[in-house]
């Protein structure tokens, strides 16, 4: 179990080159998807289907690993995470599928905002020089949801829009695992 507060990347696992291993965790909010280079997690998904995983691997310019077990460290930790025993994601980020600018905003987001916490679109506009309205669209083409955490950023004025799982539904759910909300009526 890990709740330390600054992550400390770990290998996660040998992933042959010119491959990507995938796999999934169910949860409440569907079956997360997880997708993992040689060099990291690199993408991560609400849902898993054949479709999902080609569309990752052609993106890539990868194919799909024979084995999994290469992304069994990043499932082991996406679990703990939804059963409320970790708060900190240990692992390497392959930051691949991010222009310059989603790295900037993304890379801000993952260094900065903890566990439980949460920041404005305004402040993480602010922090890295990229347009407020620039923001909202950033976080909607996160491709690495819950460990790259867009579900911490939040509107000045309420929770603000949603893009991955069941939208803004699955933000609030994130958003109470973390106990940053109180329990819903849910």
């Amino acid at each position: 179990m890990a709740d330390s507060s600054v992550a400390m990347p770990t290998s996660v696992g040998t992933v042959a080159f010119g491959t990507v291993a995938f796999g999934s965790v169910p949860t409440e909010l569907g079956d997360v998807f997880a997708a993992v280079t040689a060099d990291g997690l690199v993408a991560t998904a609400f849902s898993d289907s054949p479709h999902i995983r080609a569309a990752v691997a052609t993106r890539l310019g990868l194919t799909e690993a024979a084995d999994a077990a290469p992304a069994a460290g990043v499932l082991a930790q996406l679990r703990e995470y939804f059963q409320g025993r970790r708060r900190v994601f240990e692992l390497d980020v392959d930051w691949q599928l991010m222009s310059r600018s989603q790295r900037t905003v993304l890379g801000e987001l993952y260094e900065t905002v903890p566990y439980g916490r949460v920041v404005t679109y305004g402040e993480l506009a602010h922090r890295t020089g990229i347009p407020a309205r620039g923001i909202g669209s950033i976080m909607g083409s996160n491709p690495i949801p819950i460990v790259v955490p867009c579900h911490r950023v939040v509107a000045g004025d309420g929770l603000g829009g949603f893009s991955g799982g069941t939208g803004v539904e699955s933000k609030r759910r994130l958003l109470t695992l973390e106990g940053y909300l109180p329990p819903g009526l849910w």
